[in-house]
């Protein structure tokens, strides 16, 4: 079981300190892995903006968990707490992971673990996140940033990106996706080795592209063309191509691509199917093209990947 502590003082967002506690305090309706082991870590009552919050246990607890979350910081004009920055840098000493949701990228440079790092945060403070410390490769472009044992996230929405993600480096994607449904959330805005930004449904019902994202998704294993999408749409390919740049950030072919992907790695994960036949349930066509995609993509080959989260599961 894998213990996770989150940090919370006085000064922090309540949003990502919820959130956070939303995704590792329970493991959703179906999920039999062992689940995570988590504790509210903080210096007695502690005044989350409007809430009142007693922790489980001091920030010493922080240098004993495997994984250390470090929710938004409300006022980066100000210094967060010394006792803070303190912890968060021994348990990063002690062998945590420590990711930082929002502003709390500000925290984590505060106690020097994003110095000569690529980090994010929310996009209106990372000019002032550069400002402060030169040290750090400020990203605004992005969701979030994983170094591996330091990880950022940018605002909001994006630090429930970044909790799903370690949900999928640790149970695998199958899981991460059952989060995602529990939270009624799109799965697949995926970043870590390969940064990409991927939103699969719109937020309107009432979208020109509603229709037609659940539709590519159960075709998966076709040979998709842009004019089968635009012609589906009922648009010319260059208006629909407009259309998904504005909702996805990315074009129709690379968010199909990325839906692929992690088709793909749900039945590496779930199913004993070889890889030729993945490669033709996910529309690659041969096993070669899937390797090469996949490889690309995430920076492992499919058998490795298989052996990974297969024994994690397992």
């Amino acid at each position: 079981m894998t213990t996770v502590a989150l940090a919370a003082t006085d000064g922090m967002l309540h949003f990502e300190l919820s959130l956070a506690h939303e995704v590792f305090a329970a493991a959703p309706d179906g999920v039999t892995a062992p689940w995570y082991d988590l504790t509210v870590c903080g210096p007695a009552a502690v005044q989350v903006e409007r809430f009142r919050l007693e922790p489980d246990a001091g920030l010493d607890r922080l240098r004993h968990a495997d994984t250390v979350i470090v929710p938004g910081w409300a006022d980066v004009d100000e210094d967060p707490p010394g006792d803070l920055v303190d912890a968060v840098r021994e348990a990063h000493e002690a062998g945590a992971r420590v990711a930082s949701l929002c502003t709390g990228a500000f925290v984590l440079a505060a106690a020097g673990l994003l110095d000569g790092r690529r980090a994010t945060t929310h996009w209106a403070h990372t000019d002032e996140l550069a400002a402060r410390h030169p040290l750090v490769e400020v990203d605004p472009d992005v969701l979030y940033v994983d170094n591996g044992r330091v990880l950022t996230s940018a605002g909001k929405a994006a630090a429930l990106d970044l909790c799903l993600h370690l949900v999928r480096l640790d149970l695998g994607s199958s899981v991460a996706n059952a989060v995602a449904r529990r939270l009624v959330v799109p799965p697949h805005r995926a970043g870590g080795q390969a940064q990409f930004v991927t939103a699969p449904v719109p937020d309107q019902d009432d979208h020109p592209l509603a229709a037609l994202f659940p539709w590519i998704i159960e075709r998966l294993d076709r040979p998709l063309t842009v004019e089968d999408l635009a012609r589906r749409a009922g648009m010319s390919s260059r208006h629909l191509g407009r259309h998904f740049r504005a909702v996805t950030g990315t074009t129709p072919l690379q968010w199909l691509l990325t839906q692929r992907i992690r088709h793909a790695q749900e039945l590496l994960e779930k199913s004993d199917d070889s890889v030729d036949t993945i490669a033709a349930a996910t529309g690659m066509g041969t096993a070669t093209t899937l390797r090469r995609h996949f490889n690309r993509t995430l920076g492992v080959p499919p058998d490795a990947y298989r052996r990974t989260f297969r024994s994690r599961t397992r």
